[in-house]
């Protein structure tokens, strides 16, 4: 059979299959640091789509979920409340009076009919479809705002817990995102409340808080009984805006903190710069922009350093921008459905590539190990390291050349290649033998972006493209 006719039929099989098969349960591996979709591996690709269910119909939110499935992702975070006057694009709304303890649902759901298809129909659906598409969404039940400014409350939080809980805590393909970008350490029993209660219902879903910008849920929640991973904001701050004793741009620092703490928790981060957004988000303008090659950076040091995963984000996408709406943030400039894709967005077609070498290799086994760079270098200049039993990954942001400590892989001989962010190539080096040092320059000139993936083998495994 030729290889057309075989992916072919593998594709068909994989329509054929129910929604749920298509999104195992997932849970967290032994050891702590990583997570399975049923008995499998998984690696959490996500797409940031805050406003999803209030921004866009039925028609463009399938063309969303299409375009970030063929680029490679499988999970989408989303907000269920993000102000109390939340409505559908149709302009349901979701709660009564703008109370999280009173949602307003109606009888039917029949989407030609608006006095039927109310916002948790909507949600209904966009859930249904995601799973059909084998994407998982990761909910925030409400956005922090609500909490500073008293609408959620201790008294309210446990009711609204119990009706999104209840609603969709048989879901497969359903993830919670406590909190929503606010401090960890405000309105606590709040949080406390709601995420007690929707685990208690839903205890096999798993759970997070998503913390405010350059803070770790670790920070307050690692041992709540509620949260099965941690979830960091490294922010959209750079360098220059931050104190000198800041992690800045660092995001591996947060992962890396994360990787040691007991009990062992999976970690990720959920938040970094996000593609065309302006450094800072609130600094006085003109700021630069965050662009493709910062957005790489952010993945691949956070994987490198130990996360089981990493989300992405598009400025324009996550508001679902368009030109001349009164709703438009952080100087969003790009029709959300050209903001997609190369050219405007291509570091959202280029995150696929982390997924795929990272799933080429045995991921439970893979480990953070900064031994391996015997010459590190500070922020631009850091590469960061990790293997597994009988394969090693290094990843240098500019490009520049760095010396390996050989002999801590399996077998006599390496062989090694420069694996490209960009466009998920693999160019030979060679095959040598596994011990001492060795000095790797890496294809073209040192420059911020010109960033590359130095992969060794066992030379004895069989290569792979």
């Amino acid at each position: 059979m030729k290889l057309g006719s075989i992916l072919l039929a593998a594709l068909a099989a994989t329509m054929a299959l129910p929604a749920e098969a298509q999104t195992p349960e997932l849970s967290v591996a032994p050891g702590g640091h990583y997570l399975l979709a049923g008995d499998k591996p998984f690696f959490w690709l996500g797409d940031t789509a805050w406003l999803l269910l209030s921004r866009v119909d039925r028609a463009d939110t399938e063309t969303y979920l299409q375009t970030r499935k063929r680029q490679g992702f499988n999970v989408i975070q989303v907000m269920v409340l993000h102000t109390p006057k939340m409505t559908s694009s149709s302009g349901a709304p979701a709660l009564v009076d703008g109370d999280p303890a009173r949602p307003r649902t109606t009888p039917g759901n029949d989407p030609a009919k608006p006095d039927e298809y109310d916002y948790w129909d909507h949600l209904d659906w966009v859930a249904g479809r995601a799973e059909e598409l084998g994407i998982y969404l990761a909910l925030v039940p409400v956005w922090g705002d609500l909490a500073m400014n008293k609408v959620l409350t201790r008294d309210n939080a446990p009711v609204y817990g119990r009706f999104i809980a209840e609603r969709y805590g048989k879901r497969k393909n359903i993830i919670w995102l406590n909190g929503g970008d606010t401090r960890s350490e405000s309105n606590t029993a709040v949080w406390d409340a709601l995420g007690t209660t929707i685990k208690s219902i839903a205890p096999q879903q798993l759970m997070t808080f998503h913390p405010i910008g350059r803070t770790d849920s670790s920070w307050q929640w690692h041992d709540a009984k509620w949260l099965d991973f941690n979830m960091l904001q490294s922010g959209h701050r750079s360098y220059a805006q931050e104190g000198a004793n800041a992690k800045g741009e660092d995001n591996w620092r947060y992962i890396a903190e994360d990787w040691v703490r007991l009990p062992a928790k999976p970690t990720i981060d959920g938040e970094p710069s996000y593609e065309n957004i302006p450094h800072g988000l609130h600094e006085a303008p003109p700021q630069p922009r965050w662009l493709a090659a910062d957005v790489r950076r952010y993945a691949w040091w956070a994987v490198m350093a130990g996360a089981f995963g990493h989300t992405y984000g598009e400025n324009n996408v996550m508001q679902f921008f368009l030109p001349g709406a009164d709703t438009r943030n952080f100087e969003a400039d790009i029709p959300w459905r050209d903001a997609l894709a190369a050219p405007r967005a291509p570091g959202a077609d280029q995150m696929r590539f982390v997924r795929t070498l990272i799933e080429s290799r045995p991921m439970l086994e893979r480990v953070p190990d900064q031994s391996l760079i015997a010459d590190n270098g500070e922020r631009y200049d850091r590469v960061l390291a990790s293997r597994g039993k009988a394969y090693a990954f290094a990843y240098s942001y500019t490009g520049r050349p760095f010396t390996m400590r050989l002999g801590t892989i399996a077998g006599q001989q390496v062989r090694a290649g420069w694996y490209s962010p960009r466009d998920g190539t693999t160019t030979p080096i060679g095959t040598f033998s596994n011990s001492g040092t060795r000095r790797f320059d890496p294809p073209g000139d040192t420059a911020p972006g010109n960033d590359w993936v130095l992969v060794l083998d066992d030379a004895r495994r069989t290569a792979t493209e």
